[in-house]
């Protein structure tokens, strides 16, 4: 009562407020645990005294769980304080973050790195949510079994507003099949403030034997293990035809224009798997963009391809170049007769990127950065 008339009272109370004011009492009674199933193929909660059995259409084969005590010491606790669930059909997993004061920039909105970040613990929860491990990224009891884990081949992300500190997020995530040989992974990004979709992201990922770090095709019994979790029919992010996701990045052409060389690994940027995690990939590749350009511009798009693992001791080198697109891309900018190019010069910018190991020249992979002009405030 003491706390409903002291927001009654409050004056400035936003989207963020509600969020910091419900996160301990909400937890105490939260009722959208993670999921697993049970020897019979049922999907139950695990972690409440009440189990109910979810209307999924699931493998005959099991899933294995961690121990009990595991579950329970780390599993529950953790989603007491976590803003998150799974849909009512188990499909997708929803969850809300806060932008914290050292995931901002200096203009005080997030970084595409934190984007990123977001987009990685949404994922490795809902994995975690539907009863996959804890010491890897969603790999299940299969997988563990002949030593394989999930690697990303590609990644793109679009912001279209970034949050700022203390604003507050909502992000959906689902997998899905992809072919033959991997599984794709989808995000959408929502300001909770105004249900505004924000940013949208999706990525390949294809498995790889730890042991020999060699790719792998996932067999029918992972497939299995995974599908039952996945929407029935295909689910985008990028529904919408020829859109930047599915563009085909080109090789960076020598000699590039811009590059910064030297980058090397740290101890930090080191994750579960004993290789360098998918986000200092990012940081390296912004490393090459002009000074002017990031004064200017502020990033919209950015695009991927993973070619190769690099490790603690590698030196790497982080090249840039202007990508000049067809004429008719360009021209379809320009509306009424007029002529875009000196516009769309002005206000868009876009690069080809390329990663290499220094000395052996290896590619570790390649990018497309699209910037758009900064709004004037």
């Amino acid at each position: 009562m003491e706390k409903q008339l002291l927001l009654k009272s409050s004056s400035y109370y936003n989207a963020t407020d509600l969020f910091k004011t419900q996160t301990y009492p909400r937890f105490l009674s939260f009722k959208t645990p993670r999921y697993r199933r049970n020897n019979g193929g049922g999907v139950f909660l695990p972690c409440f005294s009440s189990s109910v059995p979810l209307d999924l259409a699931v493998s005959n084969k099991s899933v294995e769980t961690r121990s009990s005590n595991n579950v329970s010491s780390m599993g529950c606790l953790a989603d007491k304080f976590r803003h998150g669930s799974l849909s009512d059909d188990g499909l997708s997993y929803k969850e809300k973050f806060i932008v914290r004061c050292y995931e901002v920039g200096i203009n005080k909105t997030a970084t595409v790195e934190t984007i990123a970040n977001l987009l990685q613990e949404n994922a490795c929860n809902h994995a975690q949510s539907v009863g996959f491990s804890t010491d890897g990224f969603a790999t299940t009891p299969t997988m563990r079994k002949l030593h394989l884990i999930w690697v990303t081949s590609r990644m793109h992300i679009e912001v279209y507003k970034y949050p700022a500190w203390g604003d507050v997020v909502e992000i959906e995530t689902w997998c899905q099949s992809e072919g033959r040989i991997g599984t794709r992974r989808d995000w959408i990004i929502k300001d909770v403030a105004t249900d505004a979709v924000i940013g949208r992201a999706t990525s390949k990922w294809v498995m790889m034997n730890q042991d020999t770090r060699k790719l792998q095709k996932v067999n029918d019994e992972v497939r299995e293990e995974y599908l039952v979790f996945c929407p029935r029919t295909p689910r985008l992010s990028f529904p919408e035809a020829g859109n930047s996701s599915l563009k085909k990045i080109p090789r960076l052409e020598d000699p590039a224009r811009y590059s910064k060389l030297g980058l090397a690994p740290r101890r930090a940027d080191l994750d579960m798997n004993q290789h360098v995690n998918n986000v200092t990939y990012i940081g390296w590749v912004l490393e090459s963009i002009p000074q002017e350009i990031i004064e200017t511009h502020e990033l919209e798009k950015i695009t991927l391809d993973y070619r190769r693992e690099c490790q603690q001791d590698d030196m790497v080198e982080s090249l840039a170049s202007p990508e000049v697109e067809d004429v008719e891309h360009i021209n379809n900018q320009g509306t009424n007769g007029s002529s875009p190019t000196k516009k769309y010069e002005q206000d868009w910018k876009q690069f080809l990127h390329f990663l290499k190991l220094s000395g052996s020249g290896l590619e570790i992979n390649r990018g497309r950065t699209e910037w758009r002009r900064k709004l004037t405030r």
